[in-house]
């Protein structure tokens, strides 16, 4: 609580930046962060509760740091933020070039391929980070998740209010999906390649007689595929990316299905 109260003095007073124990606090928060002691986003019995505070105090550490040069053998890097180390302590397998920033928790058995995971993420154990996957700032992945080649999750730090992008255990997540502002996948969900979801993109469940629409959030062990709706404008109608549900992953399959394998459960070629 002191922490936090410190936190918000200070976001609604700048001047308190330069602080010793305004600082002191920031840094903690960072490191617990990093620690995965504390979470940006966490779950409850209602759902997801955003630590908004948190949020705050990420926003709040650019600030205070300072640019640095950073060499790594032929490599170099000029940033306020340092990168993230102890993988081999910590049971991570990092696979050149792959680089997470100080401040983002990675957990035990997490493969990272060359691939990018901002401050304040949370990736929990298990999860396959894939080759060129991007994981932004505050995202909150769960375990034994699947993050194909080239999926990005979007960051998000302000406004403060926005939630962040949470993908639960056991989802397999389609190469090139691009997941924003705030969408939630449910457990065990299967995307397919190519599947983009914002706040406002239409999910379509065409499982039953009639399309039911929803935003925002993909039900548990749910099978998704990218779809079209037509939308009409003043210069004509036009087809609009939309996602669409076609079906349930089975209790049988394993919880390390292929994309592919969970697809052609439900009678469907990519």
């Amino acid at each position: 609580m002191e922490l936090k109260e410190l936190v918000e003095k200070a976001w609604e007073n700048r001047e308190l930046l330069d602080d010793k124990e305004t600082k002191i606090a920031i840094k903690t928060i960072i490191d617990d962060l990093d620690q995965g002691t504390i979470r940006v986003a966490e779950p409850n019995s209602g759902g997801w509760h955003v630590n908004e505070w948190v949020k705050k105090a990420v926003i709040l550490y650019f600030p205070i740091q300072k640019m640095q040069l950073v060499e790594v053998g032929p490599f170099e890097f000029h940033d306020k933020m340092k990168l993230k180390t102890g993988y081999s302590k910590k049971g991570i397998r990092v696979v050149p070039h792959a680089v997470a920033r100080y401040g983002a928790y990675i957990s035990k058995g997490v493969v990272m391929m060359p691939s990018y995971i901002n401050i304040g993420a949370y990736v929990d154990e298990g999860t396959m980070v894939d080759t060129w996957a991007t994981v932004g700032s505050c995202a909150q992945i769960g375990k034994h998740v699947h993050l194909s080649g080239g999926v990005g999750v979007g960051g998000v730090l302000e406004p403060v209010q926005a939630a962040p992008v949470i993908i639960e255990d056991g989802a397999f997540i389609g190469s090139r999906c691009i997941l924003v502002e705030g969408v939630r996948i449910g457990k065990e969900a299967v995307l397919g390649a190519n599947v983009t979801l914002t706040s406002s993109s239409k999910i379509i469940d065409v499982t039953g007689p009639e399309p039911v629409e929803t935003k925002g959030y993909i039900p548990e062990r749910a099978v998704v595929v990218p779809g079209s709706f037509t939308k009409k404008f003043p210069a004509g109608e036009y087809n609009v990316n939309c996602a669409l549900i076609i079906g349930q992953r089975k209790a049988s399959t394993n919880l390390k299905t292929s994309l592919n394998d969970a697809l052609r459960e439900n009678n469907v070629s990519i």
